[in-house]
């Protein structure tokens, strides 16, 4: 049956409820559908509130997902809807194109006065990845100079550009050729770096100021003295706080950290409230003029949508509730607690390797048994299927306590969270018990594992079926 003519929004709400996995499964990706239902992840979720989803059946899940960190300020804030309604009940004159609107420069005038004086201008976007392309074009163009270093294991975005510079080859898999000139380094490593700096052809060094595949953060002193090598080398220290910033890590922007002064910052995800996608790069004026230097290289770089007044609005109703209940300030206090909470669990279970984080940016590490025979069914097991223990704790955490997260990356046996910054402290206590729970659980490996083996199990029959 045809459905040219569409109902309206609230009609396809309430009358197609419950298509969401078959639709995927004809139109987008079954793929994904597939690993849904291994889960049993496949929820159908009906709202937001805050720090939860709400699934069908009312009931509330704790999102540590935080739709990748956008949800910042909780998901559906009132204050963020009612900036992009006004918007809408204004009727404003939006994307002129040949011509400026208020409401983008005053986003960029309140982003630089939050940002380190080194960066003087705003070049809108609309995603994180569009972003980071937008600062390999300013600092090739700016420089005059070919070569982009990156870290490895970075992630830096999905598109070509940006996954020229992605450290994962995960994602690289059969995309390439890429962009020549793209060169990683170690994250970590200032030898290498001042190494591919001294052939003075470097246009930048892009860094995540703490790596967001993993929750990886910086050697002390490193992100300092790589900007020092690149001041010294013209090459231009761009900082990728597309996770890190907006109140992330317990600073507005995570570079605070480290009282650096970047050339460029790329924003996104969080800036908008997750209500209307956004990007934004802050661009030094001296790189920003070498690009935009004539009235006939005016649009020489833009973006359709970047700018526009909904995303503009969100953003600034974003930054009006980061101020207005503290968040920033909350994050710090948060992911101090959390810390405390979880970081003994290293001295309770041989498998926690690690557990690290900064502000509302936390993962936890774990790492095979010492006992013999533990050891080699971790090691077989992980040899057919990498990043499988991880399993056990993040299925048990979303059945048995209605706890959303996932793993921190492809093949890795590291959880991450990211939630909305107003997550309130019981939840924070009540995560910490359950994943206290889960790994007790799960550290009697042969039994946890064919539990889940059983659990998932049932479920391929069901696909196969």
């Amino acid at each position: 049956m045809s459905r040219r003519n569409t109902a309206r929004v609230a009609d396809i709400l309430s009358s197609r409820s419950g298509e969401e996995m078959s639709l995927n499964e004809r139109f987008l990706n079954p793929q994904m559908g597939r690993i849904l239902r291994t889960l049993g992840f496949d929820k159908v979720w009906k709202g937001g509130e805050g720090a939860h989803l709400i699934d069908s059946d009312g009931e509330r899940y704790l999102d540590l997902f935080g739709g990748y960190g956008v949800f910042a300020i909780g998901r559906n804030h009132p204050e963020a809807i009612a900036a992009i309604e006004e918007v809408m009940q204004a009727r404003t004159g939006n994307l002129p194109q040949l011509g400026v609107t208020l409401l983008s420069g005053v986003l960029a005038e309140q982003l630089l006065e939050r940002s380190p004086a080194s960066v003087g201008a705003m070049v809108p976007a609309n995603t994180g990845t569009e972003a980071v392309e937008a600062a390999i074009k300013i600092a090739r163009a700016a420089t005059g100079r070919p070569r982009v270093l990156y870290a490895e294991h970075a992630f830096h975005g999905l598109t070509l550009g940006s996954l020229s510079i992605n450290g994962n080859d995960e994602f690289r898999a059969g995309f390439g050729p890429f962009l020549p000139g793209c060169d990683p380094v170690a994250f970590g490593d200032l030898g290498g770096l001042e190494r591919q700096l001294a052939a003075g052809d470097v246009a930048a060094l892009v860094l995540e100021p703490i790596q967001g595949k993993g929750v990886n953060l910086p050697p002390d002193g490193y992100l300092q003295c790589a900007q020092k090598l690149c001041r010294d080398a013209g090459t231009l220290f761009v900082c990728d706080e597309v996770q890190t910033g907006i109140g992330r890590t317990g600073r507005f922007l995570a570079l605070e950290h480290w009282s650096l002064e970047p050339d460029m910052i790329c924003l996104s995800k969080a800036l908008s409230g997750g209500l209307v996608p956004i990007g934004a790069v802050l661009v030094s004026r001296a790189a920003f003029d070498g690009v935009f230097d004539g009235m006939e290289r005016a649009v020489r770089h833009g973006s359709t949508f970047g700018g526009n007044d909904l995303a503009a609005a969100a953003a600034l109703a974003t930054l009006r509730v980061l101020d207005g209940e503290q968040l920033v300030a909350r994050a710090k206090s948060s992911g101090e607690l959390l810390l405390e909470l979880t970081a003994p669990l290293t001295e309770r279970f041989e498998i926690v390797r690690e557990v690290r984080g900064l502000g509302l940016m936390w993962a936890i590490e774990f790492g095979p048994p010492a006992g013999g025979a533990g050891r080699r069914l971790w090691e077989t097991v992980e040899r057919r299927q990498p990043g499988l223990f991880s399993q056990l704790i993040t299925v048990p955490l979303f059945h048995d306590h209605r706890i959303f997260c996932q793993v921190a990356g492809h093949h890795m046996n590291v959880i991450k969270a990211l939630p909305a910054l107003t997550i309130e402290e019981d939840e924070i206590r009540r995560f910490a018990a359950a994943l206290e729970e889960t790994i007790a659980a799960a550290e009697r490996y042969p039994a946890a594992l064919a539990r889940f083996g059983f659990r998932t199990g049932l479920r391929m029959a069901g696909l196969r079926r």
